[in-house]
């Protein structure tokens, strides 16, 4: 026991506080349903029954190609084509990937995990990450407040009763998580700051100018905006301040393409999946892509294939 009563009001504080948080950002990670692709990115009718009867897939691929001149997309496959859902049967958008758990596409998928039952994506990554961090301020709470019993349990300090057990089990529990939780807590802080998923760690987005593992990073201060948002006083709160709208990306290409014009793109914000201010993020070395661009480099390479074809 605690003899102080001033003690016990601390750890009582901070102990529910913390569970509090813990809680609250797990149910969120948990019930937060995964963004998905917007309708925009569904082929028209008419262009999904030609999709669909033909076999060929150069025929097939132009129209996609057709098709992505009115989309802001950037990324491609490792071949270079239009990245596609047969399954969705939609568009994939930048850093969008279909999870086989969940039967969708998830806009800025980060990866599946079974222990919150639910992709995390760009919905709730925020929410994730909190998660992580209170779970381990609570672990850390347990296992600092339990030692001091713990290190009496081993020099024969503690009343012999069964709870002695209790305080060895509760340390050594305590303890495992924290080690765990802390090695995935430090790698998707090392993922927010670099602006990239646990996919796109290990498989890097592919542009114009070939794959680029930091063709989304922005600098550190604003890639953690992009996942927590412009307003501080939200960062440590499981309420949703992650900029953008999931559908498009700022991209900066380390490797400059002479085709490309060095404008700056910005997600629209009428498309914000909440209020959210968007920062503007060009800087003079940067170098980015524009609508027009995009759609200038679609339109040569159709222009390209009809006239190899012709």
């Amino acid at each position: 026991t605690i003899p102080s009563i001033g003690e016990q009001i601390v750890y009582l504080i901070f102990f529910h506080l913390s569970f509090i948080m813990f809680v609250w950002s797990y149910w969120k990670t948990i019930f937060t349903k995964p963004a998905n692709p917007s309708k925009e990115f569904c082929l028209p009718k008419a262009e999904k029954e030609r999709y669909e009867k033909e076999e060929r897939p150069e025929s097939q691929q132009e129209i996609l190609w057709r098709a992505a001149t009115s989309l802001p997309l950037y990324t491609r496959t490792g071949a270079g084509a239009i990245r596609y859902c047969d399954r969705c049967q939609v568009v994939k958008p930048d850093r969008c990937h279909h999870c086989s758990a969940c039967d969708m596409c998830v806009l800025k998928m980060d990866h599946h995990c079974p222990w919150v039952n639910n992709c995390v994506g760009f919905s709730n990554y925020k929410f994730f990450i909190l998660f992580l961090a209170y779970s381990l301020v609570y672990c850390l709470f347990i296992a600092a407040t339990v030692l001091q019993y713990f290190i009496k349990f081993w020099t024969n300090e503690l009343p012999d009763t069964h709870a002695k057990f209790h305080v060895l089990f509760l340390f050594f529990v305590a303890a495992m998580f924290c080690i765990s939780i802390l090695s995935l807590f430090s790698y998707h802080l090392w993922l927010v700051g670099k602006n990239r998923s646990t996919i796109e760690a290990f498989r890097a987005p592919v542009f114009r100018t070939g794959s680029d593992k930091n063709g989304f990073s922005l600098g550190f201060q604003k890639n953690i905006a992009q996942v927590f948002g412009d307003q501080k006083k939200y960062w440590l709160l499981p309420v949703f301040t992650s900029q953008g709208d999931g559908l498009t990306f700022p991209t900066r290409l380390v490797n400059a393409d002479v085709e490309q014009a060095t404008v700056t793109l910005h997600p629209e914000a009428d498309k914000s999946a909440v209020n959210v201010p968007v920062s503007p993020v060009s800087e003079s070395n940067n170098h980015l892509l524009s609508n027009n661009q995009h759609a200038n480099n679609i339109g040569e390479h159709l222009a390209d294939n009809t006239l190899k074809s012709g």
